[in-house]
């Protein structure tokens, strides 16, 4: 019966329901025809859905790189990078990816990577006469490692919904952070080999670099700030999330004072509204797993995978392809919350670490973010870029390939995720 379940839900997205709402009546719908329930209980899923306090650090981090954004802290860091690998052919898609690793230890999401650093670098890589394609592609493929590099928002939704240690799954996603990082430039490479793009020799010497790094130090700490503070358990996940966003504040109004107090309104409030869309969803995953856990679903999976005997190396493919497939056609918060909970008692059955297990999942639905139809970063890519998208896909497709081989080897290799989180906690 369960999969009727399903069946609604896709029916109402393709009909053209937000995942919310589909969520939402499709769980309805269910409870009511075959979970014999009252109204009563629906509310009280809904609730418990969002009545988890960690959540509550997901819209300060959101916050945090809306503030980066419009205090130009952004850009300073752009600056920074560029002085460093602005020098190579193609320098400014190093700068990209660059800048997109130090925002990871910022924002923690995507989009939100992706619409700060794109907003400042492709105009500049525009004007240096970049074509628009390869720019998009890059700023899309580098906003990938946001939610990778602690912290991480999805690695949140996996530590709440499962119990896992969220301190482990951030420490979890640095080697394989880095690791994009590493293939994205080697693609830039590649394809900046035959193109004629500027290069910018700028001299390496000790009074530029100390000039840079005082605009620059109060930056780079932010991210520090937010890492240590959770890593060493300082503070918890919501207080640091807390004192990341006072620090930016500070740092914007009386440091930089690139900031004014009558911006501060509109920055809260955007901020606000994209945090709304995520807590929705939290709110309707909480009937899914109610119906999932009354119908006893991750039990009957779990004995299904123990009658296929499936050594480690298969589960983990198959897992790997059905979640590629899944950040395909769905929005990556509401797979990895109704399905991660549901596997892992399988993974962990066959020995997966489920840190790894969780890193895994995470990667590869960030991967969904530049695969169509849903393609989040490529539809906001391209309405930066104003770039059609059917352009960009053609072009973003390296990009995806080059994670896509970081996912095969954190997948078989699991001491790159599980190195650092086993050494220091």
């Amino acid at each position: 019966m369960i999969l009727i379940l399903f069946v609604l839900l896709f029916l109402f997205i393709g009909l053209g329901f937000s995942i919310w709402t589909a969520m939402g009546i499709s769980g309805m719908i269910y409870l009511l025809i075959f979970g014999q329930v009252s109204l009563k209980i629906l509310a009280s899923t809904l609730v418990s859905g969002v009545d988890i306090p960690t959540l509550v650090a997901i819209p300060f981090f959101m916050l945090a790189g809306e503030l980066m954004n419009s205090s130009g802290i952004t850009r300073k860091l752009a600056d920074f990078a560029d002085y460093f690998v602005g020098r190579f052919r193609g320098g400014l898609a190093y700068v990209a990816i660059v800048v997109n690793v130090i925002m990871a230890g910022v924002s923690g999401s995507a989009v939100a990577d992706a619409s700060a650093v794109s907003s400042v670098l492709l105009p500049t890589m525009k004007e240096k006469g970049y074509d628009r394609p390869f720019a998009a592609s890059i700023n899309a493929a580098a906003a990938v490692i946001g939610p990778i590099i602690p912290p991480s928002i999805p690695m949140i939704f996996i530590g709440v919904i499962s119990g896992l240690s969220i301190g482990r799954l951030f420490l979890g996603g640095v080697v394989p952070g880095l690791l994009m990082g590493f293939f994205l430039a080697i693609t830039v490479a590649m394809a900046t080999r035959k193109k004629n793009y500027p290069i910018d020799k700028k001299q390496l010497n000790p009074k530029a670099i100390l000039s840079l790094l005082k605009d620059t130090l109060f930056a780079l700490l932010a991210p520090l700030v937010i890492i240590l503070g959770v890593v060493f358990g300082i503070v918890t996940l919501v207080e640091v999330a807390a004192l990341a966003n006072l620090y930016i504040l500070i740092v914007s109004l009386f440091v930089y004072r690139s900031l004014r107090f009558k911006d501060i309104p509109r920055i809260f409030s955007k901020a606000a509204v994209f945090s709304t869309s995520i807590m929705i969803i939290f709110a309707v995953v909480g009937l899914y797993q109610y119906i999932v856990a009354s119908e006893q679903l991750g039990e009957k999976l779990g004995l299904l995978v123990a009658s296929m005997n499936l050594n480690q190396f298969t589960f983990l493919l198959l897992a790997n392809i059905f979640f590629l497939f899944m950040g395909c056609i769905l929005d990556a918060v509401p797979v990895m919350l109704i399905f991660f909970p549901v596997l892992l008692p399988a993974a962990i059955k066959l020995g997966v670490d489920p840190t790894h297990f969780g890193v895994i999942v995470v990667l590869n639905l960030m991967i969904g973010l530049l695969t169509p139809p849903i393609g989040a970063l490529l539809f906001l890519e391209a309405k930066i870029a104003d770039l059609e998208f059917d352009v960009l896909l053609r072009s973003v497709w390296p990009y995806t390939l080059a994670l896509i081989v970081v996912l095969l080897l954190i997948t078989y290799i699991p001491q790159l995720v599980l190195f650092i989180p086993n050494l220091i906690l």
